[in-house]
């Protein structure tokens, strides 16, 4: 490889919404457990988001928009004061260092575990998702959770409403809506997840609608080009199902879309036929993440904006292990290797010591 070309088109700004992004690498949303046990991110969680404040935008680790939405250990919250002063000093330090960082908003749902959450997991339906969860007491086995009863959706929605209005008020560029992975949102848009005979489920129509209800709210509250919004159609992440991988996705952009959200943040693989589809049926800024089996290289991140397959590239653990990753893609540099023992829990190990080329 040779250094990029200023005029690369990973080089270049790109205007998400209201947030200028100075060039088009994203650091991905990536759990790292290294909150305290009341949710608030402290200073070693400042120092971290600082170092990689050379992406073109951060998206933050998944954060808890209220307490029964904690899936797993030592994740922020953004649901209490004490809370959103631990991401006023992240913000106040992407900024400084001319970053930009938004906050995504994710609701655990059924990926949760009382001995984590100290609450019961809530969910479209008590349907339990058959897989293992890391708790202070060791792996445990996820119960069921209960149903959200129909009176309890508006709340639902005023969580990510608040929680999103904190993040403003915090000095956040916005906030991403974590639809994705297996979480609530995505339960209530997967078929295998949602069993609901309300107008909550069924239909793929009825099954997108909490996603919409609550993309218009928080869009209503903090302003649509501050709002992104994450979706994995056919994952299978945390124990998801979905038989109909595109009706829902179908319904849930027809009435998004001209909402003029920040971004649309896709989780699937480059090769995926769907990709197409998804990209025709969004009209606003295409952010693209090829999934966890190979780690996204400089050039194929390069060729993905060249093509127009995508607006922006969201990278994960390349920015683990170089908070400087766009320089030395820039300049052709070597990379650090990301110690995988290290991702979860734990302290400066693996977090905040891995060097940048100013030493």
């Amino acid at each position: 490889m040779t250094e990029l070309s200023p005029e690369s088109p990973l080089l270049q700004p790109l205007e998400l919404g209201d947030i200028h992004a100075r060039n088009r690498v994203l650091m991905a949303p990536l759990t790292r457990s290294r909150s305290g046990d009341d949710g608030v991110p402290g200073d070693l969680v400042v120092e971290y988001y600082r170092q990689r404040a050379g992406a073109g935008l951060i998206v933050s680790e998944g954060t808890q928009p209220s307490a029964v939405g904690k899936g797993y250990t030592n994740t922020p919250g953004l649901h209490t004061d004490e809370q959103q002063a631990g991401w006023a000093k992240i913000a106040d330090a992407v900024h400084g260092e001319g970053g930009k960082i938004v906050v995504q908003l994710m609701h655990a749902g059924r990926v949760s575990h009382p001995d984590n959450s100290g609450l019961e997991a809530i969910a479209p339906s008590a349907i339990a998702p058959g897989i293992e969860m890391f708790t202070k007491g060791g792996s445990k086995e996820i119960p069921a959770p209960r149903e959200i009863a129909a009176d309890e959706i508006a709340r639902v929605v005023d969580v990510f409403v608040d929680a999103s209005t904190r993040a403003i008020e915090a000095g956040l560029d916005g906030v991403e809506l974590h639809a994705a992975n297996g979480y609530l949102l995505h339960q209530f848009l997967a078929d295998g997840a949602n069993h609901r005979t309300d107008s909550y489920g069924g239909s793929p129509e009825n099954r997108a609608r909490l996603v919409v209800e609550v993309v218009r709210a928080v869009s209503a509250a903090i302003g649509a080009g501050r709002v992104g919004i994450r979706i994995s159609p056919g994952g299978t992440a945390s124990g998801i199902t979905e038989d109909d991988t595109t009706g829902a996705y179908e319904a849930l952009l027809s009435q998004i879309d001209g909402l003029g959200l920040a971004y649309l943040h896709v989780l699937v693989d480059a090769e995926d036929p769907f990709l197409g589809k998804l990209r025709s049926a969004w009209s606003g800024p295409f952010v693209l993440n090829t999934g966890f089996a190979a780690m996204t290289t400089r050039d194929e991140a390069e060729k993905l904006v060249s093509d127009e397959i995508a607006d922006a590239v969201t990278v994960g653990r390349p920015f683990i292990a170089n908070p400087d990753l766009v320089t030395r893609w820039t300049h052709d540099t070597e990379l650090n290797t990301p110690d995988e023992s290290t991702f979860y829990g734990g302290g400066a190990e693996g977090y905040t010591d891995y060097p940048s080329l100013e030493g």
